[in-house]
């Protein structure tokens, strides 16, 4: 049976770079100089991506099933 990957996406013209994602899930987001990324564009699936799409101030973050483009988050 096939595991479920996630991928994250961040709209960079939305993004404020407030820091909630990488606080929340820092293994998964880097803030830089040029702004908020994810560090990964593909994950299994975890809880503190889902809480890092949820908790973003400005909604720049979304999390889908690789698979079949499913919204997961927020």
């Amino acid at each position: 049976m096939e595991t479920d990957r996630w991928k994250i996406t961040l709209d960079q013209r939305t993004c404020v770079s407030a820091g909630q994602c990488a606080a929340t899930a820092g293994q998964w987001f880097e803030i830089t100089a040029h702004g908020t990324r994810p560090l990964e564009d593909e994950l299994d699936p975890n809880d503190d991506v889902i809480d890092a799409a949820e908790g973003c101030p400005v909604g720049a973050i979304s999390v889908v099933n690789a698979a079949d483009g499913t919204v997961v988050a927020p």
